[in-house]
């Protein structure tokens, strides 16, 4: 019945027909109600009114809270380590990095989601970053220049050196930036053994060994990358250290937290065994 009368209501059924058209109210039609469809046959669905956003302070806890949310979405969008690495990195830099004089939890009047990331250290990786390359083409344009010059060992031993340096930078800075922004201690603490123990004896290698016969540019090159990666491994020794200590005080706050809500339970067990 409802088919038929949506059928009468078309204009040109009705004149071929002959019957009278049914006039229609304006601002109404026969399908006012029914849900429009989109062109893959689904109702489409009108978004509602957004709700403004607030501009948040810098330095406040919210906008603490924030950063924390954001680097916690793009966590679970990136690579982590395996989880035995992640475990022996996180005991060795509890127990390098940690303070012993300190004997229970320190309170502060900061925020208790203060951010601790370096922001020396983050600027010195984001330079690197864009240093790296110039270092790689000046090196391999040198080795060109004096590989006719060179031994055959030291010819063996520099593009060795030069394969392992942009295999370990490549880790290196991505461990870094990861450490860093979202204060992973265990990513932190492997960006800096690899700095302190495998690169920088590398470039310190590369610098300083005669037998190479650097030229001008090479030593510069090499001079400007060890500076950068001294800076690196201090500012990244005080960060970890400031990152366990505060993943430290937070783990006795929480036992404390639990010890005290426990003697309020057993207080309150104690109280209504005494008053029944």
């Amino acid at each position: 019945m409802v088919e038929l009368k949506t059928v009468l209501r078309n204009p040109w059924f009705c004149t071929r027909l002959g019957a009278p058209q049914e006039r229609i109210p304006p601002h109404s039609s026969p399908f006012q109600g029914a849900p429009r469809l989109g062109r893959a046959g689904r109702p489409r669905v009108r978004p509602g009114p957004q709700r403004p956003r607030r501009p948040v302070a810098v330095g406040t806890s919210e906008h603490h809270s924030a950063r924390r949310r954001s680097s916690e979405q793009y966590q679970g969008q990136s690579m982590e380590l395996p989880d035995p690495v992640r475990q022996r990195l996180g005991n060795f830099s509890r127990t390098v990095f940690s303070d012993s004089s300190r004997t229970g939890p320190e309170y502060n009047e900061g925020p208790d989601n203060e951010m601790v990331s370096s922001l020396a250290l983050q600027m010195s990786l984001y330079f690197n970053t864009y240093f790296f390359p110039l270092w790689w083409v000046s090196s391999i344009m040198m080795l060109q220049m004096k590989y006719s010059i060179l031994p055959d060992y030291y010819r063996f031993i520099v593009v060795t050196v030069i394969i392992l340096i942009t295999l370990i930078e490549a880790i290196r800075l991505y461990l870094g930036y990861m450490g860093n922004l979202q204060e992973k201690v265990p990513e932190l603490a492997g960006f800096w053994l690899l700095s302190l123990l495998l690169q920088l004896p590398l470039i310190l290698f590369l610098l300083f060994n005669e037998g190479l016969t650097n030229l001008p540019l090479e030593k510069a090159v090499h001079i400007i990358f060890t500076i950068f990666l001294t800076f690196q491994v201090v500012s990244a020794f005080l960060t970890l250290r400031k990152m366990v200590n505060q993943l430290a005080t937070r783990f006795h706050l929480q036992d404390f937290d639990q010890l005290s809500v426990s003697r309020g339970d057993m207080r309150r067990v104690r109280s209504c065994i005494e008053e029944i």
